[in-house]
């Protein structure tokens, strides 16, 4: 999974994954597809597996195996109630980051026309 674009936060995975659990638990597969939307690709899962073992030391996310009738056994993490407070502040200063970076947009945009990439849309509070 390769790194967002580069103008996001460096961590930008760790809320990813956290917000993503939050949604649902889930195991690293699975994670690794829903991480697309947000920017990732799937180029690089041992990115993801450090960052879940890194959330885990933290106490962010817990994990347990779990049984496949079809396959190998599998892995599920599961947000912590430490991870929804980080979550939450994580959000917050995501928040204020989007905040700077669009009035720094829009001073801009008064000198030069900025083009979003098509499907490139900023979700709205």
């Amino acid at each position: 999974m390769s790194a967002p674009d580069p103008a996001l936060p460096r961590n930008f995975l760790r809320p990813c994954i956290l917000l993503l659990l939050r949604e649902q638990p889930a195991h690293g597969y699975d994670l690794l597809e829903r991480m697309r939307p947000l920017g990732f690709q799937r180029d690089d899962p041992g990115r993801l597996y450090r960052a879940l073992r890194a959330l885990e030391q933290d106490g962010f996310v817990h994990s347990a195996w779990e049984r496949s009738g079809t396959g190998p056994d599998r892995r599920i993490y599961e947000l912590s109630r430490a991870g929804v407070e980080e979550l939450h502040r994580s959000s917050r200063a995501l928040a204020e980051a989007s905040d700077l970076l669009d009035l720094f947009l829009r001073r801009y945009a008064e000198f030069v026309e900025i083009r979003r990439r098509p499907g490139r849309t900023a979700a709205r509070r």
